[in-house]
């Protein structure tokens, strides 16, 4: 019997073993197929696995994934079939929901469009209902792993009879089923949209959501020109039609996704369903407060539908007085004119049925009193005045105050409308209003330990912002001289440094200051330090290199430098937010150099000198000190003090009629740039500096690259305005082609010391004329800081946008609406000194410049507001002229107001 039982036991451990043989075997073929990519063959070996196996398999499997990882740059195709089936084998791997979601969602494994859908499928089928709920939940969830797995979410949806995932990233993945399914690009008949959308038990739930959604996918957007037999809104309607969509349900959800408002493409689909589906009378009755809400701020074209519809009630007289009124100042704070006009139309209609309705609808109508455009004005002053006599006492006080914002052009017909009120407050004197003269701040010292350092180096923007990079630039230095073993033990500490050894790392964009810790901890070749410090611009570069190559210059320089005894601490570290540097602070460094036996490095002198500034009190005194030093670098300073003009620069435009080949080009095309011969630069000053003593050729110039640091650019000549402006004007003038970001530098040139000249001029001119909205903003700001500061010369500025408007550089459109931001500042003298020099030349052109009618519309009201009176070439002609065109009847309003 004990034999037996031997001889049984024995069995069984060679069964055990035997068994344990085949599974590890098994799982060796599962990883093999894995890692050569076969995920074709990964269902069929999950099967006869158990729960501990899997487990095992799926710690090899994340190794393997890690692997793969880095697999990317030599073996792309390789690696993409093996993270397939890792994909799949992982999913039949994870016990529980949550991991296997989060390994079927990482981006590393995400499939393109549901690739692999059908694998894991398979592996999971076995898996609980509740399992594979959960994961199709967690997956549906998350936006872009839910668009790109669509299928593998259905399919785990239908199996486990969850309810449909209604979010952005199904949908998406929906849509573009549909999209991907049909044979729209060749032969597509029109009912098979409507038939697979009628066919689909998830689009009740789904084409609801895709209504409400903040961005459309891009198929329902599609207009019917561009698809006409797979345009989303006609099926949805025709849906609602057969009542497979609920009609209710669908109105509720498109006004309420049009009330939010948002890009006019993404409510494209939402307002093409809601007209094609033809809500009643009755249907838009109960949904008036969503209808009105939509006239205030969702875009014009929304705006004008939910206006023509609230006409229709009105005219109807289901529209209440409230509602109506409410309406009405929602359109009438719009800009829109054709909005506004239409407003005051049905207004009056509303005010002829029904007169004692004025009390409630008068005081919106006075929100037209505001407006830009004197014409809407004066309807609104119409409607007013006929309605008056209908209101009481305390509206008519409300309307009379709304009246002081009429333009001085209806200030007469509102004296009579309103009474002596009015005409005592047109009696007050005009005061023009400019901003305060902005006073440049003092930058703080850097920061006075090492851990503070570190601080300001990690902080977020620091190499972004010029007052913050100098200040932590020089405090790097000065802790270096001080101690520079502590320093870079705390800089190894708080810096991963392994790029920095690359020196790649510093070829195009990278956070300045890198470079000067680099060299701090020696990672870089010291050749190669030099041999760009020492770099000198091309002779065609533009001037946004050659302003970067300076403040290069300077960082190679630190990283040089940094930690000996040759670089105590930065002369040039600016002591105003400008960049500028005080003249007798500049001095003292100077002495404190002398002191210390230390010769001033070459580009930290160099940036000194262009940030000196040379202006104030303080100028003659600094120069007597400076040469007093008995130093070379103190008898620079001194003779850089003493010129009258170290720098300048001229801008010209080449003409079109000196060369039949310039006829098409624009003017940035023409722009010629010229710096003046200066010796001392060219010969005193490093190879990077150079160019402002006019080693660059004289050339029409343009920026074919990218360039990082412009923040850094108006902080190196701070002290010389028309040359920075120089150096600005090709890329100005790029901003009449729509460019964005071009007029950045025009704060740092309106801050600047300095002369005055052709170069400010333009700058500012092709500022205003800009193509993109916050461009022309920031060169109004410009414009009245130098107005405030004295500096402006407005003649010049007006004749510089004369040509340009003349040949159609500046579009009148875009200069009008600068010139109404400045001016509704308060400085409509500042602004029509402008345009008095600006239109003399385009008002006697033989063909008026179209569009000139705004620019006219703004001169008047400036005008008007200011009390400017004289006369101005050109304009009676056009005011003469013959017909009821915008140009004219504000040349009449111009001529009028210069003659009252």
């Amino acid at each position: 019997m004990g034999t037996e039982s031997a001889v049984g036991t024995t069995k069984g451990e060679g069964a055990e073993v035997t068994e344990e043989t085949d599974v590890a075997v098994e799982t060796g073929k599962l990883i093999e197929a894995v890692r050569g990519g076969r995920a074709d063959e990964v269902p069929a070996l999950l099967e006869g696995l158990g729960a501990a196996e899997r487990k095992t398999v799926l710690a090899e499997l994340k190794a393997l994934r890690t692997e793969v990882r880095s697999w990317e740059s030599k073996r792309p195709r390789e690696a993409a079939d093996v993270r397939r089936a890792l994909y799949v084998a992982g999913a039949g791997c994870h016990p529980g929901s949550s991991g296997a979601a989060t390994w079927l969602g990482g981006r590393d494994l995400l499939p393109w469009r549901s690739e692999g859908a059908d694998l894991v499928l398979q592996v999971v089928a076995d898996f609980p209902p509740e399992w594979q709920a959960d994961v199709a939940g967690r997956l549906a969830a998350r936006p872009s792993v839910a668009e790109h797995s669509y299928k593998l979410i259905r399919g785990l949806v239908e199996r486990s009879g969850c309810a449909v995932p209604a979010t952005d990233g199904y949908v998406l993945g929906w849509a573009w089923e549909f999209r991907a399914g049909s044979r729209w690009r060749r032969s597509f008949e029109g009912p098979e949209l409507l038939e697979r959308l009628r066919e689909d038990s998830q689009t009740p739930v789904l084409a609801l959501h895709a209504l409400s959604m903040t961005e459309s996918p891009d198929a329902l957007t599609w207009t019917v020109t561009e698809a006409p037999h797979a345009h989303w809104p006609t099926a949805v309607a025709a849906l609602v039609g057969e009542g497979l969509l609920g009609r209710a349900e669908v109105l509720d959800t498109a006004l309420s996704r049009l009330l939010r408002g948002g890009r006019p493409r993404d409510l494209r689909f939402p307002l093409d369903v809601l007209r094609l589906v033809e809500p009643t009378a009755a249907e838009f009755r109960e949904r008036i407060p969503d209808l009105v809400g939509m006239t205030a701020d969702t875009p014009s074209p929304i705006a004008g539908y939910a206006q023509e519809v609230l006409t229709e009630l009105a005219d109807g007289g289901v529209l209440s007085t409230a509602a109506l009124a409410e309406m009405t100042s929602a359109v009438l704070f719009r800009t829109e004119k054709k909005l506004i006009r239409s407003q005051l139309t049905l207004v009056g209609k509303a005010l002829a049925r029904e007169p004692g309705a004025a009390g409630e609808l008068l005081p919106a109508v006075a929100e037209v009193f505001g407006n830009e455009d004197t014409d809407l004005q004066g309807r609104a002053l119409k409607l007013v005045g006929r309605h008056l006599a209908a209101v009481d006492e305390s509206v008519r006080r409300e309307l009379a105050d709304q009246a002081g914002l009429l333009s001085p052009a209806h200030r007469q017909a509102a004296v009579e409308l309103f009474g002596e009120a009015l005409e005592e407050e047109s009696g007050l004197p005009y005061e023009e209003i400019l901003p305060p003269v902005p006073e440049p701040q003092g930058v703080r010292p850097p920061a006075a330990t090492v851990e503070e350092l570190v601080e300001d180096l990690l902080a977020k923007g620091v190499s972004d912002d010029p007052v913050r990079f100098e200040r932590a630039l020089d405090g790097l230095v000065r802790h270096a001289h001080r101690d520079r073993e502590t320093l870079a033990r705390a800089v190894r500490e708080a810096f991963t440094t392994t790029s920095w050894q690359e020196p790649h790392h510093f070829s195009y964009d990278f956070r300045a200051l890198h470079a000067v810790l680099a060299g701090l901890l020696g990672l870089l070749e010291p050749s190669w330090i030099e041999a760009r410090r020492v770099r000198e611009p091309e002779a065609t570069a533009c001037f946004h290199e050659a302003l970067t190559g300076i403040r290069d210059a300077r960082l190679w320089e630190t990283s040089a430098l940094i930690g000996t005894d040759a670089l105590p601490f930065l002369l040039a570290s600016p002591t105003v937010s400008t960049g500028g540097i005080d003249p007798l602070v500049l001095v003292e460094r100077l002495r404190a150099y002398r002191d210390a036996g230390v010769e001033p490095a070459p580009a930290d002198l160099a940036q000194a000198l262009l940030r000196v500034l040379r202006t104030g009190p303080d100028v003659g005194r600094a120069e007597g000190e400076a040469s007093a030093l008995g130093t070379v670098a103190g008898q620079r300073l001194g003779a850089w003090l003493r010129a009258d003009e170290p720098l300048a620069a001229t801008v010209r435009f080449l003409e079109r009629e000196e060369d039949r080949s310039l006829e098409r080009w624009s003017v940035v095309q023409r722009v010629v740039v010229e710096l003046a011969d200066r010796a001392v630069v060219r010969e005193e000053f490093p190879p990077s500096f150079r160019w402002l003593g006019g080693t660059l050729e004289t050339a029409p110039r343009r920026c074919y690259h990218w360039v990082s640091g412009g923040e850094h650019w108006a902080p190196i000549l701070p002290a010389d305005r028309e040359v920075l402006a120089a150096c600005f004007v090709p890329s100005l003038a790029r901003g009449s082609d729509s460019s964005r970001e071009t007029t950045d530098p025009l704060t740092g040139i309106a801050e600047a010391e300095g002369r005055v000249g052709r170069a400010v001029a333009v700058t500012l001119a092709l500022g205003l004329g800009d193509g993109d909205a916050d461009d022309r903003l920031r060169a109004v700001d410009a414009l009245l800081v130098l107005a405030s500061r004295g500096d402006l010369d407005a003649r010049r500025v007006g004749e510089e946008l004369a040509w340009l408007l003349a040949e159609g550089s500046v579009k009148p459109n875009r200069l009008a609406d600068a010139a109404r931001t400045a001016a509704a500042t308060g400085a409509y003298g500042t602004v029509w000194a402008v345009l008095a020099a600006a239109l003399p030349e385009v008002l006697g052109a033989g063909k008026p410049v179209r569009g000139l009618g705004e620019v006219l519309a703004v001169a008047a009201d400036c005008v008007e507001r200011c009390g400017a009176r004289g006369e101005l070439a050109g304009l009676d002609g056009v005011a003469s002229a013959k017909g009821a065109t915008q140009l004219v009847a504000q040349a009449k309003r111009l001529r009028d107001a210069l003659r009252r």
